[in-house]
């Protein structure tokens, strides 16, 4: 799915922009900056950016020392405040609670439902843990989504109390720095530390967007849906540049097409941040009717299924009916984006495109400095085609054969696809299937345009003998497709890296 790496693209850069133009909106909240709010936002990336090309990656010491110094702040934050909501009494919660109910019922209903939309963006974060499931143990992916949103849900709601029991409700509605203003309660000093804590905490969010793009495009560059060049480090610090120039220019395309407005860019986030959210169930779902021979440890009820993809669904809706001119930037941004990656993936077809408008002007081939420009895109193109793909066969049956070679030409630009059977070890071929090289001639002649070589490995199907014949072939692991495997087979199917295309 192309939505999948686009929707993360614009959820790792809107991450990163509304991260640090809220910081700047929180210092230009408590001092007075001496050029507008959108310039530190930009300061404030570029610094990161500088950071990142210094070679630093993520650490996990790092993010423990911010995460603690959060829940310090918070602690302190959440029992100063209690302690004023203990001086004060119930007065102040009983004023906001008229304040509150003097409209009608409906008009309530309605607020409160935008606030339960609203709410649920409180969540946000765990759209990144699928680039770092690699490194998660086996069996504790559960344990930290429960993890990630157990403090926020108990963080948001406590303190959604607190500020209602001792803000008043105009304060609140304005929405500057309302922590902050909680914070006034102990004294300047727990609020300085307080404005300092977010902007920490919103400065890490503009480090994670920056490496999680990085992650995101070296892992399509090694899959080859975006060009390798994505993949060319610094001479001395090692960092990948090319992602980070491009993270830069897409921070800047995004807010500076936004006219440098924080509540743009964050009703545009709060959309894409949803859309993330939708696949996760939309995912399951496909796994469950088209890959359900899929050996996996847990399965999630189709209900919880279900009432997850729905309430993503009105909780999108909800966003949309609150800010409804979100939908155009979020639209346009969603489309770019699409069309970027559709043309890194039809590459071949583009050139094609190209060559055919240079032959119609035969003009562009007396020229001195066109006329090389056919053999070049000629030359290019062929390049393109050789890049070879690997398909891992189990059986000898031609109409399973044929499904993956029809999936290989419909998704793939290659005109080289190197068919592989691991026969176990022994050394005379008793465990090859006895049509699987008369089939593989057949569908060699089938398809003239593309190169079938049979390719047979005298060892056992594992994932260490994947990844060797993946450096031996050149060819990455995720560029080998398997058909999907089923409840005997010995090897989870994440431990090879290779792509399910079939039953």
């Amino acid at each position: 799915m192309k939505l999948t790496p686009a929707d993360l693209l614009l959820d790792f850069t809107a991450s990163s922009v509304v991260s640090a133009a809220t910081a700047a909106s929180y210092l230009d909240g408590e001092v007075d900056l001496p050029f507008p709010p959108f310039v530190a936002a930009a300061f404030i990336v570029a610094t990161f950016a500088l950071i990142s090309l210094s070679g630093l990656k993520e650490s996990a010491r790092l993010a423990f020392v911010v995460l603690s110094l959060h829940g310090v702040t918070m602690l302190i934050l959440s029992i100063f405040a209690a302690i004023q909501w203990g001086q004060i009494g119930n007065e102040q919660l009983r004023q906001n609670w008229h304040l509150g109910s003097t409209a009608s019922p409906s008009f309530i209903l309605r607020q409160l439902f935008y606030g339960f939309c609203l709410g649920m963006l409180g969540l946000t974060g765990i759209e990144c843990t699928p680039s770092c499931i690699g490194r998660i143990k086996p069996g504790h992916f559960p344990l930290v989504l429960r993890n990630l949103h157990l403090p926020a849900i108990v963080l948001n709601t406590v303190m959604s109390v607190l500020l209602i029991a001792v803000v008043p409700l105009p304060v609140l509605l304005d929405g500057a720095n309302v922590l902050s203003v909680l914070a006034q309660c102990a004294g300047e000093w727990l609020r300085r530390l307080v404005v300092a804590d977010a902007i920490i905490v919103l400065c890490g969010g503009v480090l994670i967007g920056i490496l999680g793009v990085c992650e995101l495009l070296k892992k399509l560059a090694h899959d080859r849906v975006v060009p390798e060049i994505f993949l060319h480090p610094m001479p001395v610090t090692g960092a990948p540049y090319v992602c980070v120039l491009f993270f830069m220019l897409c921070n800047v395309v995004m807010y500076g097409s936004s006219g440098g407005s924080l509540t743009v860019v964050s009703n545009m986030f709060s959309l894409v941040w949803l859309t993330v959210m939708v696949l996760f169930p939309v995912t399951l779902l496909q796994l469950r009717f088209n890959r359900g021979r899929l050996p996996r440890d847990t399965r999630t009820p189709l209900s919880t299924i279900l009432l997850s993809l729905v309430v993503s669904a009105v909780v999108f809706a909800g966003n949309v009916v609150i800010e409804p001119s979100t939908v155009g930037y979020f639209a346009a941004y969603l489309i770019a984006v699409l069309s970027v990656f559709w043309g890194t993936q039809h590459q071949v077809q583009l050139l094609g495109i190209v060559y055919w408008v240079y032959d119609q002007y035969p003009t562009l081939h007396r020229w001195d400095a066109s006329k090389t420009w056919g053999k070049w895109l000629v030359r290019l193109m062929a390049r393109l085609k050789r890049q070879p793909i690997c398909i891992l066969v189990k059986t000898d049956e031609i109409n399973h054969l044929l499904h993956m070679i029809l999936y290989v030409r419909e998704n793939e630009e290659t005109s080289c696809i190197k068919m592989v059977h691991f026969c176990g070890e022994e050394e005379d071929g008793k465990g090859i299937p006895s049509e699987l090289e008369a089939n593989a001639k057949i569908l060699d002649e089938a398809f003239p345009e593309i190169t079938i070589d049979l390719i047979i490995v005298q060892d056992t199907f594992t994932p260490a003998n994947v990844a060797s014949l993946a450096r031996r072939l050149q060819i990455p692991t995720g560029l080998m497709f398997v058909s999907c495997p089923g409840p005997r087979s010995r090897y989870p199917v994440a431990e090879f890296g290779t792509r399910v295309i079939s039953l």
